[in-house]
């Protein structure tokens, strides 16, 4: 079995609760498809946790513009990225601070992983879309409202793709077609005969209007949408008690939007 998460965004509460779970359920390999952090008030603990328990990570947009440039950020999200890159910086632990940064910086854009023990073939693993890896939204309206990007997209994997970025769980199809979660009751059955492009939803930050933190397990034959509460009201306190993060990038924690 192999745990998906996505979408820490520097809450280390939240990131915690999850590998706890994880290792409740006695899974050992864990990836992560990016924005480990950005947003929120633990950066430097979420890469930590990140390099210590995930065998393969990706890069995410925040990843990416902490280590390099925001680039189309709004406002809140581009103080946010200035801050995390001081945070970083500021580690007074030199050895830590180092491999931080050396990890961010020598993330894959794209990964593709062997899953063969799951009967799974491989499986491709990028934060935003399989056509623009760090920055494209997958939404659930785009099945209507633009049925030839998702085609297009399906015409970039050979099976399964697991993306995050929106943070909003669920499984696309080809036909166009997305469910959510709950639409599923939790598990996606997968066959070898249909492609899927499945977002695990988000550990730091969800937005389906859930707060608790999210993610994936996938076995052979199923993907499963798991969800795990954790003390969102400290986050959102850590995050107020912050001037240069936005108060409403603690309140969204809340409302899970």
């Amino acid at each position: 079995m192999i745990a998906i998460i996505s979408d820490i965004h520097s809450n280390t509460i939240a990131l915690t609760a999850v590998l706890n779970d994880i290792t409740d359920r006695q899974v050992e390999r864990i990836i992560c498809l990016g924005d480990v952090v950005g947003y929120g008030p633990d950066p430097c603990g979420c890469v930590d946790l990140v390099m210590e328990r995930c065998c393969t990570t990706v890069l995410g947009n925040h990843d990416c513009a902490v280590t390099y440039e925001p680039s189309n950020f709004n406002i809140g999200a581009e103080t946010a990225c200035y801050w995390t890159r001081a945070a970083l910086e500021n580690s007074t632990d030199t050895d830590k601070r180092a491999a931080r940064w050396k990890f961010l910086g020598n993330l894959s854009v794209k990964e593709t992983y062997d899953a063969s023990d799951l009967d799974l073939g491989n499986i491709e693993l990028v934060h935003g879309s399989p056509r623009r890896p760090i920055n494209e939204y997958i939404f659930p309206d785009d099945i209507y409202n633009n049925p030839n990007k998702i085609r297009g997209l399906f015409d970039r994997i050979e099976r399964l793709c697991f993306v995050g970025h929106t943070h909003v769980p669920g499984v696309f199809l080809d036909t166009p077609d997305f469910y959510s979660p709950e639409e599923l009751e939790w598990t996606f059955e997968v066959d070898s005969k249909h492609k899927a492009i499945i977002n695990v939803g988000s550990v730091g930050q969800p937005r389906d209007s859930d707060p608790r933190a999210g993610y994936v397990l996938v076995e052979s034959g199923a993907v499963r949408f798991v969800r795990v509460p954790y003390d969102v009201e400290k986050t959102a306190q850590q995050v107020h008690a912050i001037p240069e993060l936005d108060d409403y990038l603690g309140a969204r924690l809340k409302k899970g939007r």
